[in-house]
């Protein structure tokens, strides 16, 4: 079995956006949506697996290349006014069988993508922590979290270009996260400035050489 990063990624509201405006332009929208992914997969060796619905299967062999993709197809959704993507992925082994594939790291990545919302691009802990310093990428702690059908909870993580994390977040100063201020689990304040930390590690670090982290 060879390990890869499988994404799963679909039209937030579709169902919503299909009643509104028909089947004929809702059809349309999945095509479109489909040419630019289709687009962007021979660059980085990626393979269509299979569209379900508004919904498309990867198979990406690096994980940096599917995070990026995946900011990529959710930002030309957003700047072309379409619906929102959402995404969601996971690193894993899998079986292949006839084109398609199975295994639970295929079956991870799908419920993944179904807690992702609209514009999101979320990615499992596991995948994460391949590629921690991804040129271009911040990552957003979303916790660990409860997903259909997996026995144990999840660290997830949404993916972010440093650029709109920059607008939206503060950065942790020790591992580059962004974090979200109200719920951030560190807090200090070092020279009059207030940093936040994705957990207590990292609020222990600053505070032990906080010359270090806060240049």
């Amino acid at each position: 079995m060879a390990e890869a990063t499988f994404v799963f990624a679909d039209i937030a509201g579709f169902t919503a956006l299909t009643e509104a405006h028909g089947d004929e332009e809702a059809v349309a929208l999945v095509e479109a949506f489909t040419d630019v992914v289709r687009r962007e997969l021979p660059r980085i060796d990626g393979e269509h697996v299979k569209t379900i619905g508004d919904a498309l299967m990867l198979r990406i062999p690096a994980p940096g290349d599917a995070i990026r993709l995946g900011i990529d197809i959710s930002h030309q959704a957003w700047s072309h006014g379409t619906a929102p993507v959402r995404v969601g992925m996971h690193h894993g082994p899998a079986i292949e069988r006839d084109g398609d594939y199975f295994g639970a790291a295929v079956n991870l990545a799908a419920r993944v993508s179904g807690v992702a919302a609209g514009g999101e691009v979320l990615v499992s802990g596991t995948t994460a922590a391949l590629v921690p310093d991804l040129e271009g990428v911040v990552y957003q702690s979303r916790g660990r979290q409860q997903l259909r059908n997996v026995s144990e909870p999840v660290q997830l993580f949404a993916a972010l270009p440093v650029e709109a994390a920059a607008e939206r977040l503060p950065i942790d100063p020790v591992c580059r996260m962004a974090v979200d201020p109200d719920r951030a689990p560190g807090r200090l304040l070092h020279e009059g400035q207030a940093y936040f930390f994705c957990s207590l590690s990292c609020a222990g670090a600053f505070a032990q050489q906080p010359e270090r982290f806060a240049s």
